[in-house]
């Protein structure tokens, strides 16, 4: 009997696993036991000094490298490990979820006729090895009103994601443009993806 090949997605994100499913490849989900924001193996807080671009590949590769160390001592089959960081970069600061509503508010007010980066960093790792790329798209936003944000917040919407919209949701109607990966701005790069995983030997 041929087995199929399957990874682990280290990622708590139903729009990476959507993706993922959207292209065929075949994953379990990989979970730490506590939200990778209270791991210290997975320290998220932007650090004094990081870019953009070497923030969201340094969390990345931290997921990807942490939950590669909990096959062993969880007696789990060895596959490559997918993890995935995404972030907004907007004159050079990181902006990640919304800490509440009022933030939510601020944030999407910044963005309001304007463009800025999404950033999506993918790593995989597998036994000693790890490899990540670097997704990065444009996006600009159509000037909004403050009656348009907050009804867009109230919908709840913007809580859980970086940068506190969601291409693929209801903010659609705020965007005039975008340039590079649809799929990266949604959290995971597929062109990329597929091309790393096949790195590691998965049939694509």
């Amino acid at each position: 009997m041929t087995i199929e090949p399957r990874i682990y997605l280290a990622s708590r994100s139903p729009r990476r696993r959507e993706l993922l499913t959207q292209v065929g490849i075949r994953f379990d989900l990989m979970l730490f036991r506590v939200g990778s924001r209270e791991d210290r193996e997975v320290d998220e807080t932007w650090l004094a000094g990081e870019t953009p671009e070497i923030y969201v590949q340094r969390v990345a590769r931290a997921k990807a490298v942490f939950a590669a160390q909990l096959l062993a001592p969880r007696s789990l089959p060895p596959r490559p490990v997918l993890a995935a960081d995404t972030t907004l970069d907007l004159d050079g600061e990181v902006i990640g979820k919304p800490r509440d509503a009022d933030d939510a508010i601020a944030i999407l007010t910044r963005l309001s006729g304007r463009s800025h980066r999404v950033l999506t960093a993918i790593a995989v790792a597998q036994n000693q090895r790890v490899e990540q790329c670097l997704s990065v798209s444009e996006v600009r936003f159509r000037t909004l009103t403050a009656d348009e944000i907050r009804r867009y917040v109230l919908s709840g919407e913007p809580m859980d994601k970086a940068g506190a919209y969601g291409i693929q949701g209801r903010a659609a109607v705020f965007i005039e443009e975008i340039r590079g990966s649809h799929s990266g701005i949604v959290g995971l790069p597929l062109c990329e993806t597929a091309l790393l995983l096949r790195e590691f030997g998965y049939p694509l």
